[in-house]
């Protein structure tokens, strides 16, 4: 039995959680996440063992949150939940409490190395860009392409870089990218409660972005959309920082994109939790994929700011689980189900994740998945 401490409910405050003291206890959290679907997590539960101070830190619950917010959207008091339970990550990561999933220590071991939670050397996320023949960045570039570290590193995501930087160029955009100064923008890592890494991998990737000049980043992934767009304002950025789908928008708008070719496909759109709940992003995906000739866009069941989480997002990419509490699968199920031949994505999480549970599911459940922009590459190659 867990023994009730107030120093504990004072720590978890102290590291971030200070809604716990607004919280009622209404259950709307629980209600809502998408762990009702695929297993079980009581959000209310965690939030309330926490005020209490009998909260359990040697409990899986805590990591099994993967930050989607639907939570957060529907509280009737407007509290932020996931901040709380990353408070209670952050208790374990950063005083010491408890003890933090092996998969999660290695990478952050990784990201305090090398700079990239994949573990590789440095200049090998330079070499993969000059690969894409990808210009590098100068003073006076219009645009800065920040590639990810997946979209770098990884080779499903690398070719969604490819297909961007491809459509970049016939669209004459001038863009350029930074080579191995760059590292992870921290985002996931500091979801998972390590704030002091996040913080050193902030402080070098603003450094080095001053340094060069950058004033307009241009994104691949939700995740770095969120972080320097938002979170990097604590530590005192400012940078003009635009995702792609929204990139493609005025491309297409300005008609600086020239469709010659068809992809006469069926196609449904699944909304990133990070692009979505967090930024706002719905319209922007759809319009471009609309003006794609041939597209056939249809809607899954749930959408928008009701789309069901992949799973990715606050170390869940980087976390095992069990093959029937993957949302990921039953995403893929609901796109199968609206009979689309292709589940589009704008997320190199939500790509990889998608990318994996694929494999465990029926050859009645495939569908191919593309990213947006790769779509866009398909009509215009």
């Amino acid at each position: 039995m867990t023994d009730i401490s107030p120093e504990v409910t004072d720590a978890v405050i102290g590291q971030g959680g200070k809604d716990l003291e607004q919280c009622y206890q209404c259950g709307t959290c629980t209600a809502v996440c998408p762990w009702n679907i695929a297993g079980n997590l009581g959000v209310r539960g965690l939030v309330h063992q926490s005020q209490l101070g009998l909260i359990d830190f040697g409990d899986d619950a805590i990591w099994k949150c993967a930050g989607c917010r639907s939570c957060a959207q529907v509280c009737p008091r407007g509290l932020d939940i996931p901040k709380m339970i990353r408070a209670l990550r952050r208790v374990i990561s950063e005083v010491g409490t408890g003890s933090i999933p092996r998969s999660l220590r290695t990478v952050a071991a990784n990201l305090a190395g090398v700079g990239n939670p994949l573990g590789e050397p440095r200049e090998e996320r330079a070499k993969r860009t000059a690969e894409m023949n990808a210009r590098p960045y100068t003073k006076g570039t219009g645009v800065m392409v920040f590639l990810c570290c997946y979209q770098s590193l990884d080779s499903r995501c690398s070719k969604v870089a490819q297909s961007m930087l491809k459509v970049l160029d016939a669209a004459n955009v001038d863009y350029g990218i930074l080579g191995e100064n760059i590292s992870c923008c921290g985002e996931s890592i500091r979801k998972t409660g390590k704030e002091t890494l996040f913080a050193n991998l902030a402080s070098s990737n603003i450094k080095a972005l001053n340094e060069a000049g950058v004033k307009k980043i241009l994104v691949g992934s939700p995740h770095c959309f969120n972080t320097l767009k938002d979170e990097y304002a604590e530590f005192g950025a400012s940078f003009e920082v635009v995702h792609i789908v929204q990139f493609l928008e005025e491309l297409i708008n300005a008609g600086a994109i020239k469709f010659t070719g068809r992809v006469d496909k069926k196609v449904t759109y699944h909304d990133s939790c990070y692009l979505g709940r967090y930024q706002g992003i719905y319209a922007e995906p759809r319009h471009v994929l609309q003006s794609i000739p041939g597209i056939s866009l249809v809607e899954m069941t749930d959408n928008r700011a009701d789309a069901l989480c992949c799973g990715g997002g606050a170390g869940g990419l980087w976390l095992e689980s069990k093959k029937d509490e993957r949302f990921a699968a039953l995403r893929i199920r609901q796109a199968v189900a609206t009979g689309a031949q292709v589940l589009a994505v704008s997320c190199p999480y939500c790509m990889t994740m998608f990318e994996d549970s694929i494999l465990d599911l029926s050859p009645a459940e495939s569908i191919e998945i593309k990213d947006v922009v790769e779509l866009v590459w398909e009509s215009i190659s």
